[in-house]
């Protein structure tokens, strides 16, 4: 597949989806995501970042009508690495993320502002541990 040029679109899809940034042809005519840009849904979830192969690929931020919003980095549309995760109660977490899910070492701040740390997989989280600001 080789792709040419860098478009700049602003497009509404079918299903009241909004996107305007950068794009690019495929060599079968396709116009795919590529490149920096911003989706709103009909619902009113915000992506703003990174796309490639037309899904969300690199550094963004995924905001959520609740206020829920996460922000870092993304492979084929999931949260994929390190970001951080803020819950529409405030509470957050911050660390490393596997295919949508908390994985491996992070903090989670609770809604009293404690910060606990530790490793996380799915959603377990044994040994956290309180960090003590001194």
């Amino acid at each position: 597949m080789s792709e040419t040029t860098t478009l700049k679109i602003s497009y509404i899809f079918p299903n009241g989806d909004k996107y305007e940034g950068e794009c690019c042809r495929t060599s079968d005519g396709v116009v795919i995501r590529k490149g920096s840009g911003t989706q709103t849904s009909a619902s009113g979830v915000t992506y703003t970042g990174e796309w490639d192969n037309d899904k969300m690929n690199g550094r963004g931020t995924l905001t959520h009508p609740s206020g829920a919003f996460y922000s870092g980095l993304f492979r084929d549309s999931m949260y994929h690495g390190k970001g951080t995760y803020r819950f529409p109660d405030g509470t957050e977490y911050t660390g490393t993320f596997n295919n949508n899910r908390f994985e491996g070492e992070g903090e989670f701040t609770d809604s009293q502002g404690l910060v606990w740390s530790g490793m996380f997989h799915n959603k377990a989280a044994l040994g956290l541990k309180l960090k003590v600001n001194m």
